[in-house]
């Protein structure tokens, strides 16, 4: 999660989430801060050579006590329950930004890496297509079953997480992306002028263009306090993040649109993954398999508990459930962007919007 009251980021609170790329850039950063996370990193690559291969190393985006961070300690708990390996979690902050994660996830020096496409996009173009507005159900078991059988998710995705030097475990669900601003949003005319936080991800950036807003893109670690002194209105998460962040502190209003489900995956370092033995893997997939599911059951009800804590924690906060009517406008809107996927990843993006909606109507009729 990111810093809890405004006050500056320490090493243990740092911006967090949904990231979906980014949701903390790699931003600007004080140097005792990357003299810090080159320090750590050196450590850990010096600890590397010591655990030997008994130990693997797992960084996330979130906190532990996240959602990915609840998955990420299943995985460990399945890992170490049925092998000789131990592993290491490294909670979102200790070892740098999502840009550094991804480059130690790449370069061997981490096993396993959890980030979200919003940010990946910048490496797999194709993988923003977890941000084309109100293509992903609400329904969260059809949601469920979507990522646990989608042939897009666990056959095209895979060959270019490769090219990346990436295998590609799995993809979950987070949660219903919701919005939050100083002013109530019922309509696109209700964002005009109103500048949104938003990660780095030129699909998340059309969304709000589209949607009536002027999107700005801001380091995660910077939010809070642009949201304090008015320098951006709004910025957009899933309410557990909603609420683990304070974001509720700092805005009055809570919309929920319906357009989005921050989506995230898990990767394992390729030439790794490739030098296990057959039984190797096969414990890292059914440890993969078992989070899956244990992360699922854990958000039934995170939603609407975390709305009930933001509402204890501040009763004026209003939240606000668009209709289906009150949606229409958004959906229309949603299109264009829909189009301009599209036309950013050329054929292979056409290709795979194409296989999950037809995985998505297995799933929803």
């Amino acid at each position: 999660g990111a810093n809890r009251g405004g006050q500056p980021a320490n090493l243990n609170r740092l911006p967090g989430c949904l990231m979906p790329a980014g949701h903390r850039t790699r931003g600007e950063r004080h140097m005792t801060y990357r003299n810090i996370i080159a320090t750590s990193a050196l450590a850990l690559m010096t600890a590397a050579g010591a655990a030997g291969a008994d130990t693997w190393r797992y960084a996330f985006e979130e906190a532990l006590d996240e959602v990915q961070g609840q998955f990420a300690q299943k995985f460990k708990e399945e890992i170490e329950a049925n092998s000789d390996h131990t592993v290491q979690l490294f909670p979102f902050g200790t070892l740098g930004e999502s840009a550094d994660i991804m480059e130690q996830a790449q370069s061997g020096i981490l096993q396993f890496v959890n980030q979200s496409p919003g940010f990946t996009g910048a490496l797999i173009p194709e993988a923003q297509v977890f941000f084309v507005p109100y293509l992903l159900p609400q329904d969260t078991d059809a949601l469920a079953e979507f990522f646990r059988n989608s042939e897009a998710i666990n056959e095209m995705f895979p060959e270019l997480y490769a090219e990346q030097g990436l295998e590609l475990l799995t993809m979950f669900p987070e949660g219903e992306v919701c919005l939050t601003t100083q002013e109530p949003v019922t309509e696109p005319a209700d964002l005009d002028q109103t500048k949104v936080r938003v990660m780095t991800n030129p699909l998340l950036v059309e969304s709000y263009q589209a949607f009536g807003a002027t999107p700005t893109p801001l380091p995660w670690g910077e939010v809070y306090g642009a949201l304090q002194t008015g320098i951006i209105q709004g910025q957009e998460n899933p309410m557990f993040f909603i609420e683990s962040t304070k974001m509720y502190e700092v805005t009055e209003v809570i919309t929920c649109m319906g357009h989005n489900n921050f989506t995230t995956a898990v990767m394992a370092n390729q030439e790794f993954y490739d030098g296990l033995s057959d039984e190797e893997q096969q414990v890292v997939q059914d440890a993969i398999d078992v989070a899956f599911n244990h992360i699922i059951d854990y958000q039934k009800g995170l939603h609407e508990e975390s709305i009930e804590k933001i509402k204890e924690a501040k009763p004026s906060m209003e939240v606000n459930i668009l209709t289906e009517e009150q949606r229409q406008p958004f959906i229309e809107a949603g299109k264009k962007v829909e189009d301009q996927f599209v036309e950013m990843t050329g054929e292979s993006g056409k290709e795979i919007l194409d296989q999950m909606k037809e995985d998505l109507a297995e799933v929803t009729e």
